[in-house]
């Protein structure tokens, strides 16, 4: 007959107290012993005295058994020995068992004096079995700790699990800008699709697929663990985009930044891997790299220069640190993404900038001689779609760079790229500029290793812009809801639960918007 979990627990807790007992009452008698043998020691003693004296510690034995044993247990139980305590990490357990065993003591002999008018037991003895206890109490559970994380260890070395594949699929953040356009492949491809997202920029970008029968959709916050708990069972693979994206957006509330990219992407990750998902694809950006003249890969050093960046580089470190056999993630640095998905987005530098050359016959450039690396939308999906399909050991802990080396280049030449498919366009280079990133990057890893080539040119992405400004598709690119800087400035901070005006530092500059090239 199966015992109800109930049951069981409070069967390991009577263990576990029933074991506590014992130690304490151990370590009365260790004290008592080593003491009877030290007057042995030192005094000459007949049989019939060293009889005698035995019994004597036999009878302070007995005396105290019944105060001692009762008195810990209770103030044991109270500590959360059984209960909270058991989760806490091995050194701060041992304190809180000094601690505990420390208070139980003295309330016993507070209590011996109530009830004998004295202790009835000599003080060497006492301290002596105080201090076995925390001993023989704060031993046996962190060589319990040790053994269980021996164990594991083992189990991992000799029973590692094989990659089962993979069916189910959760993508949080799948109605933002590159999960709208990773969504529909993983459909097409028969995947089963959780999308997790808040749904801030309405359901819009989603409505080609929302009725897909292998899409299931939760709305909620990915901040809250009770939702995401819910959200992970049944996945085998997990893909985090969740984010406040970009440099003045992330700006706005540096705390609620944290909490959302950072924070949030460990709590993630700690549901995840609890959950015995293996394949964790996490959404990061190569302006990690921040500025330099030289030409960056993944073993370059990262120097992110923004709070964007630094959030981003932050969670690839808390990612690698939760990883083991049984859950490693990989992590993608895209470049800076352009061109048209579900979710419609103008505070892209190559989306913004031919947007203006179209509607206003005019660009400005802020430091057109700076260097970035560009990838389509549809293309950073495809990445996403090969890091999930490629064998574990491809791409098990592994940061890989997304684009080409192709794709990179200085702001000027995408200007005049943009000013050769909008003829009437006049192209003008302040050449200032506050933010001084200016980095190439290499894509060599992911080129070799998953046999990413992008499909899309940047030409062919300026020309899809121009297409949908000109066929109505976008009626005005100034529209809040195109930008995340705009929205979460007048719209958002409330849907996120932070009312601490953001409207007022919303600040038209042309130069923010033009910098705001988020991925």
């Amino acid at each position: 007959m199966r015992v109800p979990a109930r049951h069981g627990k409070a069967f390991e807790i009577g263990i576990r107290i029933v074991a506590d007992a014992v130690m304490v009452n151990a370590a009365l008698v260790v004290s008592l012993d080593l003491r009877f043998f030290w007057d042995l020691l030192m005094q000459s003693h007949d049989v019939g005295s060293a009889t005698a004296r035995f019994y004597d510690y036999l009878g302070i034995y007995l005396h105290w058994f019944w105060l001692l044993t009762p008195v810990c247990l209770v103030v044991f139980y109270l500590s959360g020995f059984y209960t909270r305590g058991r989760t806490y990490r091995s050194r701060y357990k041992a304190l809180i068992v000094a601690q505990a065993v420390v208070l139980a003591y003295l309330v016993a002999i507070a209590l011996g004096f109530l009830v004998w008018g004295g202790t009835s037991i000599p003080r060497g003895i006492l301290l002596v079995a105080l201090l076995t206890s925390i001993l023989f109490l704060t031993g046996s559970r962190v060589w319990s700790s040790l053994w269980r994380a021996l164990f594991r260890i083992e189990s991992r070395l000799g029973h590692r699990p094989p990659d089962k594949g993979i069916d189910s699929i959760l993508v949080i953040g799948g109605a933002g800008y590159i999960g709208s356009s990773l969504v529909p492949k993983l459909l097409n491809r028969g995947y089963r699709v959780r999308l997790l997202d808040l749904f801030l920029y309405g359901q819009e970008p989603i409505e080609s697929f929302a009725d897909h029968p292998n899409l299931e959709i939760m709305r909620a916050d990915f901040r809250q663990v009770d939702k995401v708990v819910e959200a992970v069972q049944d996945m085998d693979a997990v893909i985090h985009l969740g984010a406040i994206v970009g440099d003045p957006a992330c700006a706005l509330d540096s705390d609620l930044t944290i909490e959302v990219n950072l924070m949030a992407t460990r709590m993630i990750a700690d549901v995840a891997k609890g959950s015995g998902v293996r394949r964790f694809v996490f959404a990061s950006t190569c302006s990690v790299y921040g500025a330099s003249d030289q030409l960056m890969d993944e073993h370059s050093a990262a120097k992110p220069v923004s709070l964007y960046a630094r959030s981003k580089l932050a969670s690839e470190q808390v990612l690698m640190q939760v990883s083991n056999g049984d859950f490693a993630p990989v992590i993608l640095r895209f470049a800076t993404v352009y061109g048209l998905s579900g979710r419609v987005r103008f505070d892209l530098v190559v989306n913004l900038l031919t947007a203006k050359a179209v509607t206003e016959g005019k660009i400005t450039l802020y430091g057109g001689d700076q260097w970035r690396p560009f990838v389509h939308v549809d293309d950073a999906a495809t990445a996403i779609l090969l890091a999930l399909e490629a064998p574990p050991e491809v791409v098990e802990n592994r940061v890989f760079n997304v684009g080409a080396d192709t794709h990179n280049y200085t702001l000027q030449q995408v200007g005049e790229m943009i000013q050769t498919l909008v003829p009437s366009t006049e192209l003008v280079d302040t050449g200032t500029d506050g933010d001084r990133r200016n980095y190439r990057v290499c894509f060599r890893r992911i080129r070799e290793a998953l046999g990413f080539q992008p499909r899309w040119s940047l030409e062919q992405g300026i020309t899809q812009v121009i297409e949908a400004m000109r066929n109505g598709r976008v009626r005005d690119y100034r529209d809040a809801r195109y930008s995340n800087y705009k929205f979460l400035s007048e719209e958002g901070a409330s849907l996120l639960g932070h009312q601490n005006g953001w409207a007022d530092k919303l600040i038209n500059d042309e130069s923010v918007a033009v910098e705001a090239e988020m991925n």
